[in-house]
């Protein structure tokens, strides 16, 4: 491997990091859960009108969610191939990485149900 820079190794790093977004869509249904919750997010918050400061805690909260998701799934992935069969540590490394995207997907619903709940009660108050 060569330490020196190279725009197409670059491209090609980005290349895969995209075909991974492609792969969690493609094979994890939670993401899927995650993608609908991420464009009902966007949609109140553009429907509502949320100001700037209340955009970066939703897409930060949103990212967050996904990371760890991805980290999780890598996570699983890679316990999987390593040790195929049942084993005690693997199911307890999973369940710890699970638990991290449980984890930032309460303080992402928090984050939403503060930045978008009082312009919602006052929208449907209206």
């Amino acid at each position: 491997m060569s330490d020196r820079f190279s725009i197409a190794a670059r491209v090609r790093s980005f290349g895969y990091a995209f075909h991974g977004v492609a792969l969690l869509l493609r094979s994890q249904h939670n993401a899927w859960i995650h993608a609908t919750a991420t464009l009902l997010v966007c949609a109140l918050g553009g429907l509502l009108g949320v100001s700037r400061g209340d955009w970066l805690w939703l897409v930060a909260a949103i990212a967050a969610v996904w990371a760890a998701e991805a980290l999780n799934s890598a996570i699983e992935s890679l316990a999987d191939a390593v040790h195929p069969a049942p084993h005690p540590l693997v199911g307890r490394a999973k369940d710890l990485a699970a638990a991290a995207v449980l984890i930032v997907s309460l303080g992402a619903a928090t984050i939403g149900f503060l930045v978008l709940g009082p312009p919602l009660w006052r929208w449907l108050a209206g």
